[in-house]
């Protein structure tokens, strides 16, 4: 059997290998470098970004810890230099890039655009056509586009990674994760950041508590929050950058800044692949549709990560691959399935969550709800960073974590711990019992475990006594 997987990122990587482990001819074919937007224009870039970001903010610190320094200056230039030695080496030192090639697979990078012929045929810029026998479409996503006068004249957060210098100013419009991420990140570089949000509150897919303390937190950080700002009229090109007019009922405002980055969601990108040549239909929102095996409209196409509109994350893109490759090549054995989710983003603070918000949970269960601030944790105190909270929502008749949201330093790390007791349905007592490290940003977890355990314990077992007995004791 011949498998042509179009699109090298995770998820597009990981089907690729499995087709060939299943003894499948594999070609894994890239429009651009290996890695993908995660590796190239994603995680890897975003992250590398927010570390010289967190080390300006640190830096800030030092004479409040007796360390005398020098004032700190930026050579963007130069971090955008790291940047680019970053992504490179994760693109060179990739394990499932050494491991595709054990395997057998052929990878064709910056093969430009992969078009289908017809069913079976496709077509690439730099390359002969390629037969295949089933194709698996990986092609992730792209910046939504808005149909707006002077919408040209505004960037995506790809040119916002790879400017030239750090504008002095940055309109940021949209505030799901990545607009968070390029105005918390440009912010602490040294831009004025306005940041513009159509609905009522700032990431809007979060716990309100977080939407909530994250633009009070950007506030503070001189970032400008204007929610419910209305509708988008045009933009226009100034002498120095570039001018938003947008209304709000009868009223015509303007906001002016050297770039405005448009954050206003993700779609599938399937520009240029020809999909009506396979038989392969889109959704009503424009991704590619498929059933519960990964499976498109045509048989012998199945599609995985982003381009789905799923579950758009690195996990279950590499899952979805993984599940589509098997599908493919032994017949519909594998189901896509939803899976405990810890989402975050690298802002400052951080924010994160796993499982249901306070609101979705009160719709189907009784719950209670157990919040820890950082600034009554003692590891935060310790390091100066006191913004935030970890909350649990915990579902009254089990004692199962039905969600957890943290707003704080480390907070990605710690929605992984809360998601290992979501998936494993844990009783809060019984995550109560684990001894966690004091002082770590782990303990702030530990309280909230805690106090939920408290609150559903009214015959007082969990008192100061029993608390402090070792795991095993109770």
């Amino acid at each position: 059997m011949r498998v042509a997987v179009i699109g090298a990122g995770p998820a597009g990587i990981v089907a690729a290998l499995r087709a060939a482990e299943l003894g499948a001819t594999t070609t894994l074919l890239s429009r651009g470098a290996f890695g993908g937007m995660a590796a190239n224009d994603g995680p890897v870039p975003v992250r590398t970004l927010a570390h010289a970001a967190r080390l300006a903010r640190d830096a800030r610190q030092l004479a409040q810890y007796g360390i005398a320094a020098g004032e700190t200056q930026l050579d963007y230039v130069r971090l955008l230099n790291r940047v680019q030695q970053v992504v490179t080496q994760v693109r060179t030192h990739e394990a499932l890039r050494s491991a595709l090639e054990r395997a057998g697979v052929t990878v064709v990078e910056e093969a430009g655009t992969v078009r289908f012929v017809d069913a079976n045929t496709l077509e690439f810029e730099r390359g002969p056509r390629l037969a295949a026998d089933r194709v698996i479409l990986c092609t992730g996503g792209a910046s939504r586009r808005l149909p707006i006068p002077g919408f040209d004249l505004t960037a995506t957060h790809s040119d916002a990674w790879a400017l030239s210098a750090v504008p002095a100013s940055m309109l940021v419009i949209g505030v799901g994760a990545t607009g968070a991420q390029v105005a918390s990140v440009f912010n602490e570089l040294g831009s004025h950041v306005e940041l513009f949000e159509a609905g009522p509150r700032i990431l809007a897919t979060e716990d309100e508590d977080v939407s909530a303390e994250m633009a009070a937190c950007f506030r503070a950080r001189g970032i400008a929050v204007v929610e419910s700002f209305g509708r988008i009229d045009r933009f226009e090109s100034t002498s120095s950058g570039v001018r938003m007019i947008y209304s709000n009922g009868d009223r015509s405002q303007a906001a002016e800044a050297s770039v405005a980055v448009v954050a206003i969601g993700w779609q599938a990108d399937t520009l240029g692949l020809n999909l009506a040549a396979a038989g392969v239909s889109p959704t009503p929102r424009g991704y590619v549709a498929v059933d519960e095996y990964l499976r498109t409209s045509a048989p012998h196409v199945f599609a995985a990560g982003d381009v789905t509109g799923r579950m758009m994350f690195v996990p279950h893109a590499m899952y979805d691959g993984y599940a589509a490759a098997t599908n493919a090549v032994q017949g519909l054995t594998l189901v896509a399935y939803d899976q405990v989710s810890p989402v975050g983003s690298f802002t400052d603070p951080e924010y994160a969550h796993v499982g249901m918000t306070e609101a979705e949970a009160r719709a189907g269960h009784e719950i209670v709800v157990a919040k820890v601030p950082y600034s009554e944790a003692v590891r935060p105190i310790i390091d100066g960073h006191t913004d935030g909270f970890c909350k649990l929502v915990v579902d009254r008749a089990t004692h199962a974590m039905l969600g957890c949201h943290i707003v704080g330093e480390r907070a990605v790390e710690l929605a992984q711990i809360a998601a290992v007791g979501l998936a494993s349905a844990a009783r809060v007592e019984d995550l109560a019992r684990i001894p966690w490290s004091f002082p770590t940003y782990t303990n702030v977890f530990g309280r909230a475990v805690i106090g939920a355990a408290r609150q559903l314990n009214q015959s007082g077992i969990w008192s100061a006594e029993e608390l402090a007995q070792p795991a095993g004791q109770f």
